[in-house]
């Protein structure tokens, strides 16, 4: 089973693949991503479809919202997994 911290990281290398160049280290984990790293919604898609694919979870368009933040993916998708 995935831990939090495995969650974590694929939730980041999610985001690093729909945001080439993003700044891991500045990231705020509790914070909102889509203003910290100026994505657009197809930016988001790609994110969503990365998390996906990695994690063979279904992600229905109505939870996106509680995948804007890294501790919220990881709460949200952790809960998907059990």
């Amino acid at each position: 089973a995935m831990t939090e911290a495995d969650l974590r990281e694929q939730v980041l290398n999610a985001l690093a693949s729909a945001v080439p160049g993003m700044d891991r280290a500045a990231l705020v984990h509790g914070k909102n991503f889509r203003d910290q790293l100026d994505m657009d919604s197809m930016d988001f898609l790609n994110y969503v479809i990365a998390l996906h694919e990695v994690l063979k979870v279904d992600i229905p368009e109505r939870d996106y919202s509680h995948l804007s933040s890294v501790d919220d993916a990881v709460n949200y998708l952790a809960a998907k997994l059990k």
